[in-house]
């Protein structure tokens, strides 16, 4: 059967055959049917800076007019080495498995039209599409977690002897799609739920260990509490461009996150602006750091989806982690789930360590990169110059 790419003209007739598509492709997931959510994030994406003049939509369609695909190109200024430069991300990537072999154009499509690409991608498929059309991977983020919640841990196997004594009964497993594996940003990018469903802890035991967490971060909070203050940040003023500017001198490669941007990521009128909540440290000096600190509504997981701090500051990144946790544990967070490049903009990894955060393996978060300039290429695809966090991503701007 023929197909064609076209580009998306916001015709009633190909917004319908989106929307069918999304729910054929994730029949399972109950936001694919929510039409109302994702026209209102297409609103939003639509209203970026450089959305008019740079963004690209297009659908894969039959003879028949039916939409079997789509892919869209958001533009994002970066800062590589020292130039702002525009670079498109591949955004809700969706084709029906029976044209997967046609979904090579619309990617095509994407990188003809897009001089310039960055991307965080997760699925091996779609990686290997974005490589085999000229963007290199740089490497793979980092992923840290903290349990707050032992519940999110599969039960080991107890003893006879002191399952009777503490009057344990069988649990009954949770069912797969309970499982914290189906986040709300993993669903979006199509992860498989784990084949062996959780065994939660009883009751007793659960309250037991949380108990012990709880004592356990009051203790390694207060080691390391120090005389800076930490507050909500109700706007994106300009001191965020000046933190912004000090960042770009010591970082090679970085998203853009001026004062503009950042209003438009997670103030009023995102999709995120209800769900998140912005948390900073000033000083004489101006805005030390900050941190973006997002709930997740379906698993109530906890995401720092940005935590910037001046270089050579780690006594501000210490404050903000420690009420980063403050944070999560008031909200009733089981786990906060971290994903990051090292830079000097982040917490150094032995104070997520004295935080109890550890090192996640599994479901990597690839970064890709493909620049015109040969130079910048070469700059961009070392992933020991990027200042960079999951927030920054395509796949957080779906996040609920």
């Amino acid at each position: 059967m023929k197909v064609a790419v076209r580009p998306f003209d916001h015709s009633a007739d190909l917004q319908r055959g989106i929307d069918r598509l999304r729910t054929l492709i994730f029949p399972h997931v109950p936001e694919a049917y929510d039409l109302e959510w994702h026209h209102g994030v297409w609103r939003w994406l639509e209203s970026h800076p450089l959305a008019e003049d740079h963004m690209h939509r297009w659908v894969l369609v039959t003879e028949e007019d039916e939409v079997v695909g789509h892919l869209a190109a958001m533009p994002q200024a970066y800062r590589i080495n020292g130039r702002t430069v525009i670079a498109h991300t591949p955004a809700d990537y969706q084709v029906l498995p029976k044209y997967g072999f046609q979904a090579l154009s619309l990617m095509r499509r994407f990188f003809r039209t897009a001089e310039n690409c960055v991307a965080m991608d997760m699925l091996p498929t779609v990686i290997a599409v974005e490589t085999r059309l000229g963007a290199e991977v740089a490497g793979e983020l980092q992923y840290e977690a903290k349990l707050l919640d032992v519940s999110r841990l599969p039960m080991p196997r107890i003893p006879g002897p002191i399952s009777r004594l503490l009057n344990l009964k069988e649990p009954a497993p949770v069912h797969p799609e309970e499982d914290s594996a189906m986040s709300g940003i993993e669903v979006h990018e199509n992860v498989v739920p784990p084949k062996h469903p959780r065994v939660p802890f009883p009751a007793p035991v659960t309250s037991l260990m949380n108990g012990g967490l709880r004592i356990l971060d009051r203790a390694l909070i207060g080691a390391s509490s120090g005389n800076l203050k930490v507050e909500v940040l109700e706007d994106f003023d300009e001191s965020f461009d000046v933190f912004f500017e000090k960042i770009a001198a010591v970082a090679p490669c970085l998203p853009e996150k001026d004062a503009t941007f950042l209003r438009w990521r997670y103030g009023p009128g995102s999709p995120a602006y209800p769900l998140v909540t912005v948390i900073g440290v000033r000083g004489r000096e101006g805005l030390l750091g900050y941190a973006v600190l997002g709930v997740n509504q379906k698993d109530r997981d906890g995401y720092p989806l940005d935590l910037s701090v001046l270089p050579g500051r780690s006594d501000v990144a210490r404050a903000l982690l420690g009420e980063t946790v403050r944070f999560f544990r008031r909200a009733k967070v089981p786990i906060i789930r971290y994903r990051y490049l090292d830079s000097p903009a982040t917490p150094r990894l032995a104070d997520l360590r004295r935080f109890g955060f550890y090192t996640r393996k599994g479901r990597r978060n690839m970064l890709l990169a493909k620049f015109k300039d040969p130079g910048l290429h070469k700059m961009a695809k070392d992933l020991g110059n990027w200042a960079y966090s999951i927030g920054d991503g395509e796949a957080t701007f779906w996040f609920r």
